[in-house]
């Protein structure tokens, strides 16, 4: 399967391609060129398939011009050595928790697959890269992680002052690691800045091989694809009516890999979310996106440091429009919605749920009218660790709802395992530099000498 740019059809790259040369010539993103039927696939499944023999396959699938199965199988073995969990919370409600990683967070499935398919591809090319992120910690975490012990890679992890943490002395390339971490002394909008500059410079760029490890990348928004037909893989012989996942909207990257997953014939019913500024509904109840009115070959280039997979949903919307009208089922949650879906979840399942988790829980509330209606399913995603800080939900409130948002809503906060504890402890940064691309540049040129 090719990979194609939101912007023009024409402008095609193969996975291994779209993975090292992450940003499209035409500033769009890359999306999966045609439509995949992986039905095959779905009939050997059990509810005891592995998720990384799930994810083998199904890579194998989509990229076997480039992968063969035993290549995509040793590629998802050293990704996934962690995998989701699923749980039934009720007759007709169940919970896909991803935060069951190394550092508690989502983003530990699609930097360890990002990372081990780049490793594969540059060993065959005989080349090496440089992946680049920006981070407050947790990406920054995740790679540190993914990164250990792979021979073609190297990567640059900037974090915003006073926000290192989540990786050991070893991990670090000047003691052996693969990964330098460096503090800017700035914000991470500030530093997000300097991400547009370094990838402004095709002539950088191609000099030192840069990728990034952020939803621009396909490479990471497409294993989020394999965790739907893992969910249906626990469900199989169980339920036989629709299923639906509730998710957050985030930056879309999960309704669009659920959207993917859906044209390669994946058993994929419907979604529902929070509304969003973005994403809205219409008076009929259904879909709306409200996003640039420009076409999209007429916007300025994709943001390297701020990763948004709108511009995904937007291609989706523009080429198959009933389907996202027809999939996605939006749902205005209000704070005190957000509250009472906390408290349930804690009260009724014992779970504590972040604002993200307490968000998608109460839209599906919303949508099946408190899960009456028997012969459907609903499927609670939930992202990352209720014991995190928690995301900034930004456009919908603008406030964090981690640990301690929990402990105000539930009287009791989720307790920080050890793992994590260690994780979320700071790191006085050996490296700092000032937010200046000079100060960057100087940093890519020792990490290629080293």
């Amino acid at each position: 399967m090719d990979f194609v740019s939101t912007r023009n059809q024409d402008n095609k790259a193969s996975f291994s391609q779209a993975i090292t040369n992450c940003l499209c010539s035409d500033g769009g993103l890359y999306i999966p060129s045609t439509n995949e039927d992986l039905r095959p696939w779905v009939y050997y499944l059990k509810n005891t398939t592995s998720f990384s023999s799930i994810a083998g396959s199904l890579t194998s699938a989509l990229l076997k011009e480039e992968f063969s199965p035993i290549i995509s199988e040793a590629i998802a073995t050293n990704a996934f050595l962690f995998a989701p969990d699923f749980t039934q919370l009720d007759d007709n409600l169940y919970k896909l928790s991803l935060f069951t990683g190394p550092t508690g967070s989502h983003k530990d499935f699609g930097v360890s697959y990002l990372v081990n398919c780049l490793e594969y591809t540059l060993l065959l090319q005989d080349k090496k890269a440089v992946v680049f992120a920006i981070s407050d910690g947790e990406i920054g975490s995740s790679l540190a992680h993914a990164m250990r012990n792979k021979k073609q890679l190297k990567a640059l992890v900037l974090y915003s002052k006073g926000s290192m943490r989540g990786f050991e002395e070893s991990d670090c390339l000047w003691n052996g690691g693969n990964i330098y971490p460096v503090e800017v002394e700035a914000s991470l909008s500030e530093c997000s800045n300097l991400a547009r500059q370094l990838f402004s410079r095709e002539d950088l760029v191609n000099q030192y091989n840069l990728t990034l490890a952020n939803t621009v990348n396909i490479g990471r928004l497409l294993p989020q694809t394999f965790f739907y037909l893992y969910a249906f893989s626990r469900l199989r012989g169980k339920v036989f009516g629709d299923i639906f996942y509730a998710v957050a909207p985030g930056n879309y990257g999960n309704l669009v890999a659920g959207l993917y997953g859906w044209k390669f014939s994946l058993p994929v019913n419907a979604f529902i979310t929070e509304c969003t500024n973005e994403l809205k509904v219409d008076g009929a109840g259904k879909a709306q996106l409200e996003a640039d009115d420009k076409p999209l070959e007429k916007r300025a280039g994709v943001d390297p440091g701020s990763p948004s997979n709108l511009e995904r949903l937007e291609e989706v919307f523009q080429t198959q429009p009933m389907m996202l009208r027809g999939l996605i089922f939006p749902q205005q949650v209000s704070e005190a919605d957000r509250v009472a879906a906390c408290k349930e979840l804690f009260k009724k399942y014992a779970i504590f749920a972040n604002g993200e988790t307490a968000g998608s829980y109460a839209a599906a509330k919303k949508y099946t009218g408190d899960f009456a209606d028997k012969d459907s399913t609903v499927v609670l995603v939930s992202r990352d660790h209720p014991a995190l800080m928690g995301e900034n939900l930004g456009s919908l409130t603008g406030k964090f709802y981690g640990r301690d948002w929990i402990g105000r809503i539930c009287g009791e906060a989720p307790e920080v395992p050890d793992y994590l504890a260690r994780l979320l402890k700071p790191i006085e940064p050996e490296k700092k530099i000032s937010c200046t691309l000079e100060e960057v540049v100087k940093i890519l040129e020792e990490i290629s000498s080293l």
